[in-house]
Parts: C-alpha cells; sequence; structure tokens
C-alpha cells in the first residue's frame, strides 16, 4: 500500500502574496462566467489526469451540475494562443474561506513558467472576494513544483496528513 503526503496551506493577508509577473504576453487568464459543467469536465481531466485526480471521475452528469453551477464556485481558465492551457477553481465557502480547488497546467504547458503567474492570478482573483483566508492542498503525487509553487507565492503549512492509496 502507498501512502500519499496531503499538505494544506493558507495565507490570510493579500500583503503576503508573493506575485510573479506574466512571462509570456501569449497566456492570458480569463474567467469562464458561463457555467458548463463539461467545460469544467474537460478542464479537470486535462490537468488532472497525468497528477492522479480522481475524485470526480465517476461522478455524474447531476453531480457535475450541481458542482459547476454552485453559486460559490468561480472558474478561470488559462489560454496560450487561443488554446486551453491550464485553469484554476475557487470556492468561497460559509466560514468565509476561500479554497483554491482545483489548480494547474495542461502537460504541453508545464515547465514554461506560467504556473506562478496562473497562481498569482488565482489569490488575487480569491482575495477580490474578501475572505478570511484563502488555503489549497496538493499531495506527493502532483508536480514536484506545486508546492514550491505554493510556497514561492506566500502561502504556509497548517497540516500534513499521510493517507493510504
Amino acid at each position: 500500500m502507498a501512502i500519499v503526503t496531503v499538505t494544506y496551506l493558507q495565507m490570510f493577508s493579500p500583503e503576503e502574496v508573493n506575485g510573479r509577473t506574466c512571462p509570456d504576453p501569449r497566456f492570458q487568464v480569463l474567467e469562464a462566467t458561463v457555467k458548463q459543467w463539461e467545460f469544467n469536465r474537460f478542464l479537470y481531466s486535462l490537468v488532472g489526469s497525468r497528477w492522479a485526480w480522481l475524485d470526480k471521475l465517476s461522478w455524474s452528469e447531476g453531480e457535475w451540475i450541481d458542482y459547476v453551477e454552485s453559486d460559490s464556485l468561480r472558474t478561470y481558465v488559462a489560454y496560450y494562443d487561443g488554446s486551453p492551457a491550464g485553469y484554476f477553481e475557487l470556492r468561497h465557502d460559509r466560514l468565509n474561506d476561500v479554497e483554491i480547488t482545483y489548480f494547474g497546467l495542461a502537460p504541453k504547458f508545464i515547465g514554461r513558467g506560467l504556473g506562478g503567474y496562473l497562481l498569482t492570478v488565482a489569490l488575487k482573483q480569491a482575495w477580490a472576494l474578501s475572505p478570511h483566508r484563502v488555503w489549497v492542498h496538493t499531495c506527493s503525487r502532483d508536480h514536484a513544483s506545486a508546492l514550491p509553487n505554493y510556497q514561492a507565492r506566500g502561502f504556509k503549512i497548517y497540516q500534513e496528513e499521510y493517507v493510504p492509496v
């Protein structure tokens, strides 16, 4: 049985953000304001398949619709020359926290220095919702740069757990 380390990170102020500038003018991030569950499912698979994102693969159409059409969820898509290059989802909860629920780049865009900027945009959008805190979790199955990117942008670890898979 393998053990996966899940790391939880948080920040409490927009002043904690150590932002990165956009490294390439062909890279842009836009909010997907028309909620389309099929698009979120596509992004989830495009970005997450390499990292064994499995939790939503068995979801029914109804589960996807409920998730994506929730008033608390916002989806942002990164494009590079018009092609989907990554995405992130923000979920604002009743405790006035914002979670970056999903975050990542499509395989063809990893290693180009785009992740730090994408995370900077995610944090700016999260703090625009005026939360108490912004948080995220990652695991040892994610890209080796995931945890260092979160920490470089200003997140601090507040919990780790070890989960058998």
